[in-house]
C-alpha cells in the first residue's frame, strides 16, 4: 500500500460501541473494524460517558438497556460532547415509545436486535434524510419470533415458567418451541 492509499488517523472513522454483553460488543467491534472504523468499546453507561467526554467519536452504536442504566443517557452525553456524532440505538426491546424517545434525545437511527454489521454500517453512514437500503437477506418472521423468544428465555435465566408468563403464552407451548431448532431463513 502506498502513502496515498494508507488510512491515516485523521481519516479513520471513529466509532464507539456500547453494549453490556461483552461478547456481542467484541464481535460487533471486530466487524465494524473490517468495515473501516476505528472502534472503542464500552460496556457500561459510566465507561461510555467517560469515553464520549474524553474524545467524542464521529459515530456511536449504543444498546438501549445497559446493566447500570439507559443507553439514552449515553446518547445525551454524546450529543453534549459533539452534536454531529451519528448515533444508532440497538435494542432487543423494540417498540414505538423507545424509538421516539431515542430520536428525541438525539439518536440518528434505531435498529432492533439482531442487526448485522452491514445494517449498522449503512445506518451510520447514510446521508441525512435518506433511508438505508433494505437488507439483502432479511430474517424471516418465524426466525425473528424465535430469536425474541430465545432472548427473553435467556433474560429469565432459562426459567420456562417465567418466560411463558412474560411472553403471555402457555408454558407447554413455549417448551415445544424451545425444543425445536431455529427456523431456517
Amino acid at each position: 500500500m502506498d502513502s496515498q492509499t494508507r488510512i491515516t488517523p485523521q481519516d479513520e472513522r471513529r466509532l464507539l460501541v456500547v453494549d453490556d454483553d461483552e461478547r456481542f460488543c467484541s464481535r460487533l467491534a471486530r466487524a465494524m473494524e473490517q468495515r473501516g472504523f476505528a472502534v472503542e468499546q464500552a460496556t457500561s453507561v459510566a465507561d461510555a460517558v467517560a469515553a464520549a467526554r474524553r474524545d467524542p467519536p464521529e459515530y456511536a452504536v449504543v444498546d438501549l438497556r445497559l446493566q447500570d442504566g439507559s443507553g439514552l443517557d449515553v446518547v445525551q452525553a454524546l450529543r453534549e460532547a459533539d452534536e454531529n456524532t451519528r448515533i444508532v440505538i440497538l435494542t432487543g426491546y423494540g417498540n414505538i415509545a423507545t424509538a421516539v424517545a431515542a430520536v428525541k434525545v438525539g439518536a440518528t437511527d434505531y435498529l432492533p436486535k439482531p442487526a448485522d454489521a452491514d445494517q449498522i454500517a449503512a445506518a451510520l453512514t447514510v446521508e441525512d434524510g435518506d433511508l438505508p437500503p433494505p437488507p439483502e437477506n432479511p430474517m424471516s418472521a418465524d426466525r425473528v419470533r424465535w430469536e425474541h423468544i430465545q432472548r427473553v428465555y435467556e433474560q429469565c435465566d432459562r426459567n420456562v415458567s417465567e418466560t411463558a408468563r412474560r411472553l403471555r403464552m402457555h408454558r407447554r407451548t413455549l417448551q415445544r418451541i424451545l425444543a425445536k431448532y431455529a427456523p431456517r431463513d
